[in-house]
């Protein structure tokens, strides 16, 4: 999934035609308002609170006039559309809809420009997940006509659990997709996700967490390396980012944990 933030103020033009190649869902970061409408002789103004979403299928256009926004978008994959389908073998069409108001879409998406301002810390697995959780809500709510969405139950043998947890523990410092994770297994993203947390009770990316923050903990209890040092090995992008992770898991900062370590 990419994102991206975007801002519109007074153009110079005073009309222009947009023209979207990829699907877009869009999160309004503070008020404004914008013309809008699907012909320049009938544009319509719309007013945007801070939430409100918008769902731009591709190759949509439509004429835009006078705008002051800031939005943040993700372009939804066909990819996770599909899978999130149950056995949709052509591309998802979703409706077009310019005032979007949704509790979990709004939620889901508050999460991603949460991470994005952050600066991506929890890396890939987590707007892997992200996705996914988007396209169930879409297929499920906005396609053009009716699509089922795949429920999986059971879980992992302990076999391919086997496997998953040595790819992790070998791996933990990597930037792991969940992509790469279904793959060990011989399964499909949105398969994968579903029957790993049937097993452990856990996403793939609390998964990965718990197992940095444990070879945190080992090397952690001596003296030798800095904080900073031990949160890159363990695969964390920043400090920061490894403190709140380590305090929310340990229920204490990396150094309160080892100086009780080395009383």
């Amino acid at each position: 999934m990419k994102v991206a933030i975007e801002t519109r103020g007074p153009v110079d033009e005073p009309y222009l035609k947009m023209h979207h190649q990829e699907r877009l869902l869009g999160l309004t970061l503070r008020p404004g308002s914008m013309e809008i409408g699907v012909r320049r002789s009938s544009l319509r103004s719309i007013t945007f609170d801070a939430g409100l979403m918008g769902l731009c299928p591709p190759q949509s256009e439509y004429w835009i006039g006078t705008s002051d926004m800031t939005h943040v978008t993700m372009t939804i994959s066909d990819e996770a559309l599909m899978a999130a389908s149950d056995g949709a073998g052509s591309r998802i069409e979703l409706r077009l809809e310019r005032e979007l108001v949704d509790p979990r879409l709004r939620a889901l998406a508050t999460a991603v420009d949460v991470e994005r301002t952050a600066g991506f810390p929890s890396g890939g697995l987590f707007l892997d997940a992200i996705e996914q959780a988007l396209a169930r809500a879409l297929v499920l709510g906005y396609a053009v006509r009716n699509y089922g969405v795949r429920v999986y139950r059971g879980g992992l043998s302990p076999a391919r659990l086997r496997k998953i947890r040595e790819l992790v523990q070998e791996r933990m410092e990597e930037d792991l997709s969940l992509e790469e994770m279904a793959r060990t297994v011989g399964l499909s993203t949105a398969h994968f996700s579903e029957v790993f947390r049937n097993t452990t009770g856990q996403t793939p990316h609390q998964c990965l967490l718990w197992y940095r923050v444990q070879r945190a903990k080992e090397m952690l209890r001596s003296a030798e390396m800095r904080v900073l040092d031990v949160a890159i090995a363990c695969g964390f992008k920043t400090q920061q980012h490894f403190a709140r992770v380590f305090r929310q898991m340990c229920g204490a900062s990396p150094m309160e944990y080892r100086y009780q370590s080395l009383r």
